[in-house]
């Protein structure tokens, strides 16, 4: 199959309404927020397609979509999901806020610089917050350990970004061993944001959270792998010790996915592994591409490839602005995502967003180049 991310010239990206190609101006390139530019894998198009023409675009209902992901976890990963310690939920993120609501979370702790939302979602519930940055792009085991020991609260929760989203990291099942024992020992509910679960590399192995904690909560999705974020759905799933806590999960959640969504997201997982494996390959390409661009034209920035979600996190400190993604815009026309977004450790950086075509990194590494 052909590469997805070479096939969509920028003149029919433009005519794109999504908010990547509404946000700016015209003659800015956007390379920020995190949609490919990619057209729909086949199957799902006709899925979609379907559903539209027999009038299917009711309420959701069932557990398709669940079954779908089992069936993609089972053969990606070797893990195995139950689907009666599974629910659909509306997105990611308003699962997360589900799912911290279920176990009475009092108080979160994150591993900045980390996804926006995380800090925007928490801070909207009206809870604390408690930073354990990471260290060199990977989860300080020892800051976890002594956050969890020394915070104060009743029910504390963890907000796990697995794959990281900015720095693509994807943590090691001894990693994610390490953090759960002390999460057990000092009574923290650790719940999992997996979205990015399908974006990784082939040569790395992804670990679902609820392989080595039983008491976790993960939330999964096809949205990114899929480029499906305009077709809302998402699957919350409960460790074995954490089903009581699933089982709560108020009827009328069930009700805000989109049906349509739940529709797509389980054709992308029954079919398109397919085309999901050419993605892959299109972004281990651009990972590549853009460490070569960056050595010959921006050698100031620091960036090391990492497997997980089509992501890479730039390390601009060098080039001496407080904020680069604003002076990227202002002087090159090319829109990033500041740094300063993602918490402490993220001044200085930007992430750029490589579920593009190789002509269009190119272009964005020429006019960050001309911000100098």
């Amino acid at each position: 199959m052909m590469n997805p991310l070479s096939q969509v010239p920028l003149e029919r990206l433009r005519r794109r309404t999504s908010v990547k190609w509404r946000r700016y101006p015209e003659d800015v390139l956007p390379l920020w927020v995190a949609e490919m530019d990619v057209d729909q894998a086949e199957p799902v198009a006709r899925a979609i397609i379907e559903a539209v023409r027999d009038g299917d675009t009711g309420y959701p209902a069932g557990t398709a979509y669940a079954e779908a992901l089992a069936g993609f976890a089972r053969s990606r990963w070797g893990h195995e999901i139950a689907i009666e310690r599974t629910a659909i939920v509306p997105d990611v993120m308003l699962g997360v806020v589900e799912m911290i609501k279920l176990v009475g979370g009092d108080l979160v702790v994150v591993t900045p610089p980390v996804y926006p939302p995380f800090y925007m979602f928490v801070r909207s519930m009206g809870l604390p917050i408690v930073e354990a940055p990471l260290k060199e792009d990977r989860l300080d085991l020892e800051v976890l350990e002594r956050t969890f020991q020394l915070i104060r609260a009743e029910r504390p929760v963890f907000l796990l970004c697995s794959p990281h989203n900015p720095t693509g990291t994807v943590h090691s099942a001894d990693e994610l061993t390490a953090l759960a024992e002390p999460a057990r020992t000092y009574g923290v509910r650790v719940i999992a944001d997996e979205i990015h679960a399908p974006i990784v590399s082939p040569a790395t192995t992804f670990v679902p959270y609820l392989s080595v904690d039983e008491h976790g909560l993960s939330l999964m999705s096809a949205s990114k792998g899929w480029n499906l974020s305009g077709l809302k759905a998402a699957v919350a799933i409960a460790g074995p010790a954490a089903a009581g806590d699933l089982a709560r999960l108020p009827e009328e959640v069930s009700h805000g996915p989109s049906h349509l969504g739940a529709i797509a997201h389980t054709a992308a997982l029954r079919e398109g592994g397919e085309w999901l494996d050419a993605v892959l390959e299109g972004l281990d390409d651009n990972r590549k591409l853009l460490a070569g661009l960056l050595a010959e034209h921006l050698p100031e920035i620091g960036y090391r490839p990492s497997p997980g979600t089509f992501l890479a996190w730039l390390d601009c400190r060098n080039l001496g602005f407080d904020d680069p993604a604003a002076v990227f815009l202002e002087r090159g026309r090319v829109a990033l995502t500041s740094g300063n977004d993602f918490g402490t450790g993220g001044a200085g950086f930007a992430r750029l967003n490589l579920g593009t075509t190789p002509e269009v990194i190119a272009e964005g590494v020429r006019r960050m180049a001309a911000s100098r």
